[in-house]
């Protein structure tokens, strides 16, 4: 049976039968207002989605769009920039259509991407891209996990030269800091679904805000000095073949940036039914999309101003030496990743989470140590355990963290499984759906209109995966396995 019909079958039973259903029954035994589908009350709003989309896009990442800048030049960063944009944004709000079929407001929902891709397109379509998006979401906890030890031991080589000196060599290792974040991670995991992620999503968010501003103003006080960089129309060394590669790279870091349409069902399906689910979560694309426009559109810009050719892969890294006295800011920056990152890998693994977890229930639906949740008081505390949700994903992040901790370039193989996914998962899949859905035929002036869109993004995926296969190369003769220190 396809994943997307043991999802609808599975979610079916629960809502006729109410076992383990909380949406029913709460904890103390009281009936619960639900949904049309029979799952609890949704609640939530256009502000808690923007929340969900800013985590998932204005991660770390947004830090290397100046140093994306410096690669392509100011023309085709900027028109990168605004297309990818615009390509993402416009790709989600026929996404948002999708979450019911076949009407957009009253249709029945569609809990996935995959369901949603399955109702849609039919055939073998939805296990192709079932398989490339939670591979896609399962990988990125890896990169996180990489991401967050580089920002500590970054903070920990901050304080090492202001205490011994500029020259001392302060190496540190990665991998306690894997590990502790493993251990949080492991924690925030036990949180039961999208709908608890709602406190996290907003912290990450305002966290990005705090060191994308830093990066932001920083860039704006160097500029002001005068000792702002070099910079170029379309950038230096066009003749070089190392920075056609560099430039194919940069323009995967920027499409990649975009790409937060792989959850958007996750965070559909925590609107309230009324107003329709779709006219909201079109508006909260709309406010997250300009937002991620405005301070990807500021670090690039601004970061490239400041460093011109020479802009280091994270802004962050380039104020140390120049400005000595904004040590605790670039700290406080990279604090804020790290709490930034700690939500974001719950926001983007949770759909894996999900269907895992529903394969399980459907393949031994009797087994109470799959099915079973286990009231547990603390004094005034209550909160439900698992015994399979807790064994699963803990072996899950564990998994994350020890990969992370033996392949130290393994950001590299991510941008490549991106570049593979861009362009099926965030365009091409949600054009077709819109076709289907509306019944626009082919070879109108819309259809070509469609197809020329998902082109564009096609060769922008081809020359992304293009340069991840080259940054592969060079990454896996420049690292060790277990890699611990920097």
């Amino acid at each position: 049976m396809a994943l997307s019909e043991v999802e609808a079958e599975f979610q079916h039973d629960l809502s006729e039968s109410g076992l383990n259903n909380p949406a029913k029954y709460g904890e103390a035994g009281e009936e619960l207002q639900v949904d049309d589908d029979g799952k609890l009350k949704r609640t939530g709003t256009v502000w808690t989605a923007c929340a969900h989309i800013i985590t998932a896009s204005i991660g770390a990442g947004v830090l290397s769009l100046a140093w994306a800048m410096a690669q392509l030049g100011w023309l085709a960063g900027i028109f990168i920039l605004l297309f990818c944009t615009f390509a993402a944004g416009y790709a989600s709000t026929l996404l948002a259509d999708c979450y019911r079929f076949p009407d957009p407001v009253s249709g029945k929902r569609n809990y996935s991407y995959m369901e949603a891709v399955k109702v849609y397109l039919g055939g073998t379509m939805h296990k192709i891209c079932g398989w490339m998006l939670y591979l896609n979401l399962a990988t990125i906890g890896v990169g996180f996990t990489i991401t967050t030890a580089k920002s500590l031991v970054a903070i920990q080589k901050s304080s090492c030269h202001r205490k011994n000196g500029e020259d001392s060599p302060c190496m540190f290792s990665n991998i306690p800091h894997m590990v502790g974040f493993g251990l949080v991670e492991i924690l925030l995991s036990q949180l039961q679904n999208f709908h608890k992620l709602t406190w996290l999503s907003k912290l990450a968010a305002m966290m990005s805000f705090v060191y994308a501003t830093i990066g932001i103003g920083l860039s704006l006080a160097k500029i002001i000095s005068g000792d702002g960089g070099t910079t170029y129309l379309a950038g230096a060394d066009e003749s070089s073949s190392e920075k056609i590669w560099m430039m194919f790279i940069a323009a995967g870091d920027i499409a990649f940036a975009c790409s937060y349409s792989l959850i958007l069902f996750d965070i559909q399906d925590t609107l309230k039914s009324s107003p329709p689910e779709n006219k909201v979560m079109k508006r909260a694309v709309v406010i997250g999309g300009l937002t991620m426009a405005l301070l990807f559109m500021m670090c690039g810009s601004l970061g490239y101003a400041a460093f011109g050719n020479i802009t280091p892969e994270n802004l962050l890294a380039g104020f140390g030496d120049e400005m000595p006295w904004a040590f605790w800011l670039l700290d406080l920056a990279n604090f804020c990743i790290v709490v930034h990152i700690v939500g974001a890998f719950q926001v983007l693994c949770q759909p894996v989470f999900r269907i895992v977890e529903l394969l399980a229930r459907r393949r031994w639906p009797k087994s109470n140590f799959i099915t079973k949740e286990n009231l547990v008081i603390l004094g005034k505390m209550k909160f439900n355990i698992n015994m399979f949700r807790l064994t699963w994903r803990t072996s899950f992040v564990v998994l994350v963290t020890v990969i992370a901790m033996a392949m130290p370039f393994f950001t590299d193989m991510l941008a490549l499984l991106g570049a593979i996914g861009y362009w099926p998962l965030i365009v091409y899949v949600p054009i077709e759906m819109h076709i289907v859905q509306n019944k626009i035929q082919k070879q109108t002036l819309r259809w070509f209109g469609l197809q020329l869109l998902s082109f564009l993004c096609l060769l922008l995926s081809l020359a992304a995966a293009s340069g991840s296969i080259y940054g592969l190369h060079k990454g896996l003769g420049a690292y060790k396995l277990f890699q611990v220190k920097e």
